[in-house]
């Protein structure tokens, strides 16, 4: 991700992956900078004001219960 690979980058590193981290906090970072939060902010208010609330609501309900 705009990083140059390397044997070690590639390497499984577990718990505490440095790599993964970087790549994530990049990719967070990049995110937040483009404005696409705020966008897709109001669109996720506008479904849970509109139509779409109820259907939101359960599929809430059912993650917390573990439903799929």
């Amino acid at each position: 991700m705009g990083t140059k690979d390397t044997n070690r980058d590639r390497e499984m590193q577990g718990e505490g992956n440095r790599t993964a981290d970087r790549e994530y906090r990049e990719a967070a970072t990049r995110h937040a900078q483009s404005g696409k939060s705020e966008d897709a902010a109001k669109q996720a208010k506008r479904a849970l004001e509109g139509s779409e609330r109820e259907e939101l609501a359960k599929a809430e309900r059912d993650g917390k219960t573990g439903k799929h």
